[in-house]
């Protein structure tokens, strides 16, 4: 008789925009139960994923599921890492940027069917100042603007824009010393993101061209930028290309050195962490199972409307409640580009 294996699911309640309920339902009608006994475990606290996750490695459990976003993800990944264990996810938060990547449905049905497939790939992972990220990290605008959605008390893509557009008024590019094998090279830059996933998150590509098994982090540096610049970079992040823009530069690495003239914040999957001047940044191949698609979907033609399209009917708003909120939205940007064009 074949001895079944073992299943931790584990849910963070407040992830993502929308409550949890209908998918341990359908865990519980869907997951093939020939192949796995389950458990359902929710957190409880920050950081009590790492807990529950290191717990269930400890057992010899054979997979952890993350019921949540990236920082979801983050926490479990990281009790996971050089362990037997793999890691599942049923994506459900703002942002699902390394599902997104893998290409693992954000319909909570179809990633239970993943995992009922079974199929497991071994992934490289990062370290930011000796913390794991699996998907981006990263310090300037990015870093400022996740530390200002962490203190919003709201989630979702548009609170994450509203942020955005707000912050970018005030914020100015700063100086930073990049050491590599190579030497040191200074830049005066937006922002610096160095990524194993391709994506931050909502398929905006930081990194068309990041692979989760190349041993190498894809280094993204974004240049300061005018107001005519704006539409062109935006249109580029969410179409693939944003490496090919001019204010853009790029190159590969196993392991950096970022050196900036004061301490700051930082961002590791999207969560924000006040740092000193000297950040580490490093790429250790090879580190973390994870359940994958079986079978790669051919690839289709990037279409940016289908990918707006995909954002609203992923956000699920009473209809009311969306206009009033893309109205403000709009007012936003409206206000956005009339105050830079002053400047």
């Amino acid at each position: 008789m074949t001895t079944k294996k073992k299943i931790v699911f584990v849910v963070n309640p407040i992830s993502g925009t929308h409550g949890k309920r209908a998918i341990l339902k359908w865990i519980d009608e869907r997951i093939d139960r020939t192949i796995y006994d389950y458990t359902v475990v929710k957190t409880q606290y920050a950081g009590h994923a790492v807990q529950i996750a290191a717990e269930a490695a400890a057992q010899q459990t054979d997979i952890v599921v993350a019921i949540g976003g990236d920082g979801t993800i983050n926490e479990i990944g990281r009790s996971l890492v050089h362990t037997d264990t793999a890691l599942g996810i049923i994506p459900c938060g703002s942002g699902n940027g390394l599902a997104r990547h893998l290409r693992i449905p954000l319909d909570p049905k179809a990633a239970i069917d993943i995992i009922n497939e079974g199929k497991m790939a071994c992934i490289d992972y990062g370290k930011i100042n000796n913390i794991p990220f699996f998907c981006t990290c990263g310090v300037g605008f990015d870093a400022f603007v996740s530390l200002k959605f962490a203190d919003s008390g709201k989630r979702g893509l548009l609170t994450y824009l509203e942020n955005t557009l707000h912050e970018s008024l005030s914020y100015k590019p700063e100086t930073y010393e990049i050491e590599n094998e190579e030497g040191t090279v200074k830049y005066k830059a937006f922002l610096i993101a160095c990524a194993n996933a391709s994506q931050y998150g909502n398929n905006a590509y930081i990194a068309p061209q990041a692979s989760l098994t190349d041993g190498l982090m894809d280094v993204t540096i974004l240049e300061p930028f005018t107001v005519l610049d704006v539409p062109s970079l935006s249109f580029q992040l969410f179409n693939r290309t944003i490496d090919q823009n001019s204010r853009i530069k790029t190159f590969r690495s196993k392991k950096i050195k970022i050196h900036r003239s004061k301490e700051g914040v930082l961002h590791f999957d999207g969560d924000p962490l006040m740092a000193g001047k000297d950040i580490e940044v490093e790429l250790i191949p090879k580190g973390l199972n994870i359940i994958i698609p079986d079978k790669k979907k051919e690839s289709e033609p990037f279409s940016l409307l289908q990918q707006m399209a995909e954002y609203l009917s992923g956000l699920r708003p009473k209809r009311e409640a969306f206009t009033m909120r893309n109205k403000h939205l709009f007012e936003l940007n409206k206000n956005l580009l009339r105050r830079l064009s002053k400047k």
